[in-house]
C-alpha cells in the first residue's frame, strides 16, 4: 500500500459496481483503492470442469446464511477480483423504459424509479461499448430506443439454435440476438477467427473463461484501472465495518480484517460499498453505532428490506434431432415480457442457456429419475439438450430481507411464491410450442443444477434491492446519485439500489450506473 491510508475513494467490491466504477475513476490522477475481500481466481483446468463449478461447487463462498426457519445454506456467491461477474453468463440486457416506470402485476406492483430510462440510456450505450457488447439493436420490437448500435455485431446462431429461431419466427414471435459481453472476432460463417480471444466454447455460462474472452468486470475494468498509478488494490481484505464520527454524518474508517485475521483501517474522502446486495446490506447493518442504532443509513429501515433475485427457471428441452451446437447462449425471445393475449399483467423472458454436457445430466440424475425415457443414456441425452432460461420478475416486498443475528450470521428471509404466476404462464408457453420447434413435447425438465441444486434461496446470483435509492429520505436508504441520505460521504454502488428488478439480468444497468456515479463521484471531487 502507500505511504498514506488515506484516499480520494475507497471502494469496497470489484465486481459489476466496483469494478466499473474503478474503471471510470481511475484516469482521474485521483488516489483510488479497491478492497476486495477474495482473491485472484486460480487459472486452472478445473475452471472449465463442469462436475468442479455445478456439481461440487469448487469456487463457490465456503460460508453459509440462514433463512427465515433458521436452517442453513450455501449461497451463489463468489469472492474473487471481478466479483460475481467472474461466473456470469455476460448476458447484458438493458431494462425496458416500461421497468423505470411502475407496472401492475398479477401478484403486486412494481414500484417506479427515481429516474427515467432516458436518464440512464447514454450509460447503458457506454456499458455496452465498455464490455464489448455483442448484438443488434432494433431485433426485438419492445427495447427501448438506443443512441448508438452495439459496437460489435451479435454472435451468429450456430444451425439448430438459427432453426428455432426460424421456427420461433413462424409462430409470428420476435426472437432475437441475446446481448452479450465476449472477445469475439468472427468469420463470414460465425466462428472464431483464429486471432480471436473467445474461442466460441460451451464454457461462457457458469463457469469463468480460462482464455479471459468473457467480458467480465477483473478483465474489462480491474486490471485496466490498476494501471494507474494512482489505483491500488488490496486482496483478501474482507471490510467487516464503517466507522463515522461522532456526528454520525461522515465515514471516518474502513475497517478490514486480513487474511491473517489482523485488522487494520483505512479512510477516504469518498467511500463506496459495493459488495452485492445481500453482503452491502449486511455491512451497514453491521456497522451500527449511537448515532445510526439500526445500521448506517437506515433511519427508513429500508436496509436490508425490498430483496430480489428474479423469478427463475432453468429448462431442459429434449431436441428431435441432435443438438451438436456449443455456443448456445445467442438467442432471447421478450414477445409476453409485459403481457400475453391472454394475460393482462407480465410474464418475462425466455433466453438460451449455455449448453448442457454430460456431466451435468448426471448430476441431475436423481432429480429426473423417471423423466426421460430409460433407453436414453445420459451422453445421448446430453447430445439433444437444448436449454432455456425463464425469467420472470421478483416484487420487492418490506418481509424478503437481510437481517443479522447475534453472532453476525446472515439470515435471508424470503417469499419463495412471489409473484410466480406469470412465471409459470410463461413455462407454459414455452412447453406448448414444443412440438412446433422440433422438440419432444413431453420432455421439459428443470435444470436445477443452474439454480444451486434447485434451492430457490440458494440461487442468488441475480440478487438486488436491499439498499434502495430514491427522493424520500423516509422510504429510501440511497439519493438518485446513490449516496446515503443520512451521511456525506457514503454510496452504494451495485444492484442494492435497484427499487425494481424487471425480468432480465441486472448486470448490465450496475454497470450503467457505475458509469453514471463515476461521472458525479468526478464533479464532486474536482
Amino acid at each position: 500500500m502507500g505511504d498514506s491510508p488515506h484516499y480520494d475513494v475507497i471502494i469496497i467490491g470489484t465486481g459489476a459496481g466496483g469494478g466499473t466504477l474503478a474503471h471510470r475513476l481511475a484516469p482521474s490522477g485521483k488516489r483510488v483503492l479497491l478492497l476486495e475481500r477474495g482473491g485472484w481466481l486460480p487459472r486452472e483446468r478445473d475452471n472449465w470442469e463442469s462436475t468442479a463449478v455445478f456439481v461440487k461447487g469448487k469456487y463457490r463462498a465456503p460460508e453459509f446464511w440462514f433463512d427465515k426457519h433458521g436452517n442453513e445454506f450455501p449461497p451463489e456467491v463468489n469472492y474473487y477480483v471481478g466479483g460475481n461477474t467472474k461466473f456470469y453468463g455476460a448476458a447484458l440486457f438493458r431494462l425496458r423504459p416500461e421497468d423505470f416506470g411502475e407496472i401492475r402485476h398479477h401478484g403486486g406492483v412494481s414500484p417506479a424509479w427515481p429516474l427515467r430510462y432516458e436518464d440512464l440510456e447514454p450509460y447503458y450505450t457506454q456499458a455496452e461499448h465498455l464490455y464489448r457488447v455483442h448484438g443488434r439493436h432494433g431485433e426485438d420490437p419492445g427495447e427501448g430506443p438506443a443512441s448508438a448500435q452495439y459496437a460489435y455485431p451479435p454472435v451468429e446462431h450456430e444451425p439448430r439454435i438459427q432453426q428455432l429461431s426460424d421456427d420461433l419466427e413462424k409462430k409470428g414471435l420476435h426472437p432475437f440476438h441475446l446481448p452479450i459481453g465476449v472477445d469475439l472476432v468472427q468469420d463470414a460463417d460465425g466462428r472464431a477467427v483464429p486471432s480471436s480471444v473467445c474461442i466460441r466454447c460451451n464454457r461462457v455460462d457458469g463457469f469463468p473463461c480460462l482464455v479471459r474472452g468473457k467480458s467480465d468486470a477483473q478483465v474489462i475494468c480491474v486490471e485496466p484501472a490498476l494501471e494507474h498509478p494512482g489505483v491500488e488494490m488490496l486482496t483478501d481484505a474482507h471490510v467487516v465495518r464503517l466507522e463515522t464520527d461522532t456526528a454520525g454524518r461522515s465515514v471516518t474508517a474502513v475497517v478490514v480484517r486480513l487474511a491473517d485475521g489482523s485488522e487494520t483501517r483505512f479512510s477516504a474522502d469518498v467511500v463506496v460499498v459495493s459488495c452485492g446486495a445481500v453482503n452491502s446490506a449486511a455491512l451497514l447493518l453491521a456497522s451500527a453505532n449511537d448515532r445510526h442504532p439500526r445500521g448506517l443509513a437506515n433511519s427508513s429501515d429500508v436496509v436490508g428490506r425490498h430483496y430480489m433475485r428474479h423469478n427463475n427457471l432453468a429448462l431442459m428441452a429434449v431436441s428431435k434431432e441432435p443438438n451438436p451446437t456449443q455456443f448456445q447462449k445467442t438467442l432471447a425471445l421478450h414477445d409476453w415480457y409485459l403481457g400475453a393475449d391472454d394475460w393482462d399483467f407480465p410474464l418475462g423472458g425466455i433466453q438460451m442457456l449455455g449448453k448442457s454436457d454430460a456431466e451435468q445430466i448426471h448430476g441431475e440424475a436423481p432429480r429426473w429419475a423417471g423423466a426421460v425415457t430409460p433407453d436414453m443414456p445420459f451422453e445421448v441425452l446430453a447430445h439433444h439438450a437444448v436449454d432455456f432460461w425463464l425469467c420472470g420478475e421478483d416484487l420487492p416486498t418490506a418481509d424478503n430481507r437481510v437481517t443479522l443475528d447475534a453472532d453476525g450470521a446472515i439470515h435471508l428471509s424470503l417469499d419463495e411464491k412471489n409473484n410466480i404466476e406469470g412465471l409459470k404462464r410463461l413455462r407454459h408457453k414455452l412447453q406448448s410450442m414444443l412440438g412446433h420447434l422440433g422438440m419432444h413435447e413431453h420432455h421439459l425438465l428443470p435444470h436445477s443444477i443452474y439454480l444451486h441444486k434447485g434451492m430457490p434461496i440458494g440461487a442468488t446470483a441475480h440478487q438486488a434491492g436491499t439498499v434502495r435509492f430514491g427522493t424520500d429520505p423516509a422510504t429510501s436508504a440511497l439519493d438518485v446519485n446513490c449516496k446515503a441520505h443520512e451521511l456525506d460521504n457514503l454510496y452504494v454502488v451495485d444492484t442494492s439500489f435497484f427499487p425494481s428488478i424487471g425480468a432480465v439480468n441486472p448486470s448490465l444497468t450496475a454497470i450503467a450506473n457505475a458509469l453514471r456515479v463515476g461521472d458525479h463521484l468526478l464533479s464532486r471531487l474536482n
